[in-house]
């Protein structure tokens, strides 16, 4: 199983005890067959001048941990439990710290606040490297904290999504809804639309009131379907494509969708078939499928833009939209980069041989990427 292959874990009563879920290799690839093996890239030809500015480590990461981004600032974490503020234009520690255990997801940051939850299901609230506070939890969480308005916000695998005091930890609410009875072991949907919270509620977007949790809106991406738990697993994954009002997402294995967050409706849904979130711009919304193809879908209408199939049968991340180029990464290694208008290849980048662990982010002038040896690289265009 590669770096982000997703594990299915029981929900509710045995994680709200502690009880590690169940794992298994998702349905989507097709259990104990061998996955075909993807085609010869042949040699890279760079259409794009890309160089690498600089290099940090933050330690071995066996699962996918998110960057956050916060102006010029990156939040990364390792699997370990170090946490890392760095520089995104030198590559520089800002501040670096242990949380003292595993961390079960990446890092959420404003700049000022910094959270992690750890394996041990405790949240923990960092500044300029040093602890806040520490809470614990009631499940685990696979979604980093969300950190906005001096609050830190969490939604962990008992469907429930809470409000802490960034100053203080102290619990200001919680809001938890009935769902299916498995949760993806992946990051799940949370950010902020002016004064709203918006966060994935199984296959649903919701709008939560940040100030007291309550539910002013749900826009439906899928519902679920299927005569088995697995086949009806559709929740929300992190990354989305935001534009303004608009939020583009991915149900798992069953659909991508836009949502205008001012009214609270469902502007299209679209059936597909993959396990990574989204990006995109004003025209286009972008996303990796399951096996391994790049899809392009027209943000207006949902209607098919292009496909690519050059990256075929390789583990890929969520894509990022960054100039006229899609960057995604892979688990051999590699980072590529294709044309935003069909998808053709613009270059390649090879941090370190080592899987690319996070979806690529853009902080400034500089694309940031995480791999599974712990690297963060920093490259600028030329």
């Amino acid at each position: 199983m590669t770096g982000r292959a997703l594990r299915i874990s029981v929900a509710a009563v045995a994680l709200s005890l502690g009880v590690s879920g169940c794992s298994m290799m998702p349905s989507f690839l097709g259990g104990g067959v061998e996955k075909p093996k993807p085609a010869d890239l042949g040699p890279n030809v760079a259409l794009i001048a890309v160089r690498q500015a600089w290099t940090n480590h933050v330690g071995p990461v066996t699962d996918p941990m998110a960057i956050n981004v916060s102006g010029a600032t990156i939040t990364v974490s390792g699997s370990d439990g170090t946490v890392a503020a760095i520089d995104a234009a030198s590559g520089r520690d800002l501040w670096r710290a242990s949380v003292g255990g595993p961390i079960a997801a990446g890092a959420g940051s404003d700049g000022t606040v910094a959270a992690v939850v750890t394996r041990a299901n405790e949240l923990v609230a960092l500044s300029r490297g040093k602890q806040l506070w520490r809470q614990k939890l009631t499940a685990v969480a696979y979604t980093p904290p969300f950190v906005a308005g001096g609050r830190v916000f969490v939604q962990t695998a008992d469907r429930a999504v809470s409000a802490f005091d960034g100053r203080t930890g102290h619990k200001l609410w919680t809001q938890q809804r009935p769902g299916e009875p498995l949760v993806l072991h992946h990051a799940g949907v949370m950010l902020a639309v002016g004064n709203t919270l918006v966060v994935g509620l199984s296959g649903r977007l919701a709008g939560l009131d940040p100030l007291t949790g309550a539910i002013r809106w749900e826009a439906p991406i899928a519902t679920p379907r299927g005569i088995n738990d697995v086949e009806r697993l559709v929740d929300l994954v992190a990354p989305v494509s935001r534009v303004g009002d608009s939020i583009c997402a991915r149900a798992f294995q069953a659909a991508v969708g836009c949502a205008d967050t001012s009214r609270g409706t469902v502007q299209w849904t679209k059936p597909a078939n993959g396990a990574e979130g989204l990006s995109g711009d004003g025209s286009f919304v972008f996303g990796t499928e399951a096996d391994g193809k790049v899809m392009a879908w027209q943000r207006a209408d949902g209607e098919r833009a292009w496909e690519s199939d050059r990256l075929r049968y390789r583990t890929l991340t969520a894509p990022l939209a960054l100039g006229r180029s899609v960057v995604i990464g892979d688990d051999t290694g590699l980072v590529h980069m294709l044309s935003r208008s069909d998808g053709s290849p613009l270059n390649r980048l090879t941090p370190d041989g080592s899987a690319i662990m996070a979806a690529p982010v853009v902080a400034g002038n500089t694309l940031v990427v995480l791999t599974r040896n712990g690297g963060v690289f920093g490259y600028v265009p030329e």
